[in-house]
């Protein structure tokens, strides 16, 4: 704090030494800065004791700059200028959608939701370049300069922002050739005479765990053995669809082979009852939002609304599945 009051106080010096160069004296200097003539005569003393020069040769008539002072006055009226333009052109920059946006997503997030997303996008704001970034590993974005990341989940940062942008709902689901050959599971029991793709998660290599409805309905966790085994998003979603077996996917990795067909979904969603379930939009915490920042993330709220996704909803709410829970369910 001291340093920066240093550098105030430096400025304002620095201000009242080209007032005082343009108007010839202390009394012009003065009203120019709307300050008093004292002021300006103890401030221009104090920075010749810096600088350990004379900048006025001074009379009782006459106030007259030094070849030190004019000298010293032509670096600081253009270092004032520099200053002050550079200031405009970020400020333009900060209030304008424009420049170089860098976005960092989950590779299956990133891949099925947001890269369809981006060419509207650009299409609407031209002056918006994109560094799109895809990665499963969470990384510092502020040491990384980064912008924003879209996170399933996030860490906890007293630096950061995690905006939910949607939850994150997980479907139970199948091809449609494996429910033809297989048959229907008609409670969670009965999967373990079914095969089941697990999911290796890449930062932990853990498993990821399975929740399966008990007979009330309630989602808790089984263990079932995985028949096979991937750590991609997307690799789990085709060889589901490929007839490997079943596959607890989010909402956003089923969506298309739903929409398609390929998949069938049984039971209603799950949605884990934790405060970092969902996808988030996290960026660092300031007190002037980039408007290049603020536009995207206000796009992609817009398009996961007309998904039928919003901060507290998805269309996997709404999803009708093979088997719901009722009683003939369980017989």
């Amino acid at each position: 704090m001291a340093l920066w009051d240093d550098m105030m106080d430096k400025l304002r010096a620095l201000e009242i030494f080209l007032a005082t160069c343009d108007g010839g004296s202390f009394a012009e200097a003065a009203k120019t800065c709307n300050t008093d003539p004292s002021t300006v005569s103890k401030a221009i003393t104090r920075l010749e004791a810096q600088l350990e020069l004379t900048l006025f040769q001074r009379s009782t008539r006459k106030l007259r700059t030094t070849s030190a002072g004019k000298r010293y006055a032509n670096t600081v009226r253009k270092m004032l200028q520099d200053l002050s333009v550079c200031e405009e052109e970020l400020k333009q920059r900060n209030d304008s959608p424009s420049g170089i946006l860098s976005i960092s997503a989950a590779v299956c997030y990133g891949h099925l939701y947001l890269r369809p997303l981006l060419m509207a996008f650009c299409q609407r704001y031209p002056d918006i370049t994109l560094d799109f970034q895809v990665s499963d590993f969470h990384v510092d974005i502020i040491d990384a300069d980064i912008d924003i990341a879209l996170r399933t989940g996030y860490i906890k940062d007293s630096r950061l922002i995690a905006r939910r942008l949607s939850p994150m709902d997980f479907l139970i689901c199948a091809s449609t050739q494996y429910i033809k050959k297989q048959g229907i599971p008609r409670c969670a029991n009965d999967f373990h005479q079914h095969n089941w793709i697990g999911f290796r998660i890449k930062e932990t290599q853990q498993l990821q765990p399975i929740f399966l409805p008990n007979e009330e309905g309630e989602y808790v966790p089984y263990e079932l053995k995985r028949s096979h085994i991937t750590d991609d998003g997307e690799a789990m979603a085709h060889m589901c669809a490929d007839g490997f077996g079943f596959a607890q996917l989010p909402h956003f990795l089923a969506k298309k082979g739903l929409d398609s067909g390929e998949l069938v979904s049984l039971y209603p969603h799950f949605r884990p009852p934790t405060p970092d379930n969902g996808v988030f939009a996290i960026y660092a915490k300031r007190d002037y939002l980039p408007e290049k920042v603020r536009v995207f993330i206000e796009f992609i709220q817009s398009s996961l609304k007309d998904m039928d996704e919003t901060t507290n909803h998805t269309w996997a709410e709404n999803w009708q599945p093979l088997v719901n829970f009722t009683t003939a369910s369980y017989q």
